[in-house]
């Protein structure tokens, strides 16, 4: 990879990170993606599963869903490269190879769910008719570490919830 590739991705990634950020302020799992072709962000979005009432709406979907409508197609064009925080799970690969995404930049890995290099790698398989080009780390640390902050918020959060629940539970006693 050269050093121009390596910034472009940092710069994009930076984008899908804050998308994240997003995510974390309506209490959803924080995870962004960007959609970029020519240079230009076409799609975007953010995990919105538990406010949307969908398991279908993780960010990469999100993200998937508006370029297609911005293009007014469903297949991206033959340059796009998505731009995500955690590795793809086995629902946005599959969305991913019928979308014709070119590339996939991906930050931190998932080890129970990802599917490209985790507990699936879902295109070695060699039976899907569209393959995209894939490498994760770029900004692992950061995002990495957003998603650790706020599954420790959540973490502390039911244990407020618990104790809260406690107390109550004696004075009624």
């Amino acid at each position: 990879m050269t050093d121009t590739q390596k910034i472009q991705d940092e710069f994009w990634m930076q984008q899908a990170f804050e998308q994240a950020a997003s995510a974390a302020l309506q209490g959803e799992i924080p995870v962004g993606a960007v959609l970029v072709s020519e240079g230009e962000i076409i799609g975007q979005g953010y995990n919105t599963p538990i406010s949307a009432h969908d398991p279908t709406a993780h960010a990469e979907i999100q993200a998937i869903r508006q370029a297609c409508l911005n293009i007014q197609n469903y297949r991206l064009p033959e340059d796009t490269t998505l731009y995500v925080t955690l590795e793809p799970c086995t629902m946005c690969v599959g969305a991913l190879i019928h979308a014709r995404v070119k590339r996939v930049v991906f930050a931190a890995a998932e080890p129970k769910a990802g599917s490209l290099v985790s507990s699936r790698q879902l295109l070695e398989n060699g039976y899907y008719n569209h393959i995209f080009e894939f490498e994760g780390g770029c900004m692992q640390q950061q995002c990495s570490q957003q998603l650790s902050d706020f599954f420790k918020m959540r973490r502390e959060q039911k244990k407020q919830q618990r104790l809260l629940e406690k107390s109550l539970k004696d004075q009624i006693k």
